[in-house]
């Protein structure tokens, strides 16, 4: 019995650990970069990489006059603290922030951010790869692209 709490509080440790090493978020606000890169700073990291996604103005040569982001909010945010954690575990990374809006966006605005650091800059620009890749395939955000003739849901996974 003591072996097993042991592994508890070792688990219950190692997850502590993680959650003080990311910064997940969803929000109806103005998505800020210098938050994520604040968060991952620290001088023992050489390097800090970020993603930055942008709403463009066209598709498929079809101008998108705006985007709007729906999530289910509780399952976004665990699978995208999942992805944290993944790339925690198989990156040389410090710290990793994952950062979406929702709601409507318009041309210019900024949906996704993602930030990490890293003692050396590889570790760092793979982490950024990993998370928006898995994010985009695994995470319940779904986007309604608006154009001048219609509108078209798309992204609709998992």
């Amino acid at each position: 019995m003591f072996i097993w709490n042991a592994k508890i509080q070792h688990r219950n440790a190692i997850f502590v650990l993680m959650m003080n090493r990311t910064d997940i978020k969803i929000s109806d606000q103005v998505l800020e970069l210098q938050d994520c890169v604040d968060f991952v700073s620290d001088d023992g990291c050489g390097g800090i990489t970020t993603f930055v996604g942008t709403v463009r103005n066209d598709t498929s040569g079809k101008e998108v006059k705006q985007l709007d982001f729906s999530t289910y909010k509780p399952m976004a945010l665990k699978e995208m603290q999942k992805i944290a954690d993944k790339a925690l575990e198989q990156f040389e990374i410090h710290k990793i922030a994952i950062h979406h809006a929702e709601g409507m966006l318009q041309i210019g605005d900024i949906p996704v951010i993602i930030a990490a650091s890293a003692k050396h800059r590889k570790a760092a620009f793979l982490a950024c790869e990993f998370a928006i890749d898995t994010l985009k395939e695994t995470v319940p955000i779904w986007k309604k692209e608006y154009f001048t003739d219609g509108e078209v849901w798309v992204n609709a996974h998992p």
